[in-house]
Order: C-alpha cells, then sequence, then structure tokens
C-alpha cells in the first residue's frame, strides 16, 4: 500500500515538474536519492515512466536524465488517483458518521 503511494506520488511529481532532476524530484517528494531511484526503477519496469538521457557534450557534467510518463503510466496514474479519491472519501464518512455519532450522544447527555 504504501509502494503505490510513493508511486503514485512520483507519477504526479513527473508530470507536475516535467524535465526535473533526480535531485530536483527526491527534494520536491522528500524522498533521499536512493529512494526515488528505487520507485524510478519500479516504475519503469512496469512500463509506467521513460527514462530518456539527453547527453549534449562528452562531460559527464552535462549529462542529464529526463523522465516522462508512457501512457500506460498516465493510465495508472488516473487509476492511482481514483484510488486515492475513494479512500480519502471513505475517511471522511466515517469521521463524519463519528462526529454526527459524538454530538448526538453528547445532546443526549446534556438533556
Amino acid at each position: 500500500m504504501k509502494n503505490n503511494q510513493d508511486f503514485f506520488n512520483v507519477l504526479r511529481k513527473i508530470n507536475s515538474i516535467p524535465g526535473a532532476s533526480q535531485r530536483k524530484l527526491a527534494q520536491e517528494l522528500g524522498f533521499s536519492l536512493g529512494k526515488l531511484n528505487y520507485c524510478l526503477k519500479a516504475l519503469q519496469t512496469k512500463g509506467l515512466v521513460k527514462i530518456k538521457n539527453f547527453q549534449k557534450q562528452k562531460d559527464k557534467l552535462k549529462y542529464v536524465q529526463h523522465y516522462v510518463l508512457t501512457t500506460k503510466g498516465i493510465s495508472e496514474r488516473t487509476k492511482l488517483t481514483i484510488d486515492f479519491m475513494k479512500r480519502k472519501m471513505s475517511e471522511y464518512d466515517e469521521l463524519k458518521e463519528e462526529i454526527e455519532k459524538k454530538y448526538v450522544d453528547s445532546s443526549k447527555n446534556k438533556k
């Protein structure tokens, strides 16, 4: 479950910050570089993310990786978003019910 949330966050961040470096993505997500690397490799293995390498010069410092969502990645991000929203709506309904119950109980105790 935690991995799905991490994967969802990575997919959203890649989409919102196109062309971001791995370091920038890790910083934005609050992940270590190792954790982000693990997530990116897993997403790449699942076919959800393409990792494109661009080398403008022979100097290794100019070597940049670019992360792109695949069509499958966009579809998975949508599925994960729907699952996330369902989970949050369920939590909201449970909290609302709990608050209403406490309110009714406290009203009965006052009478």
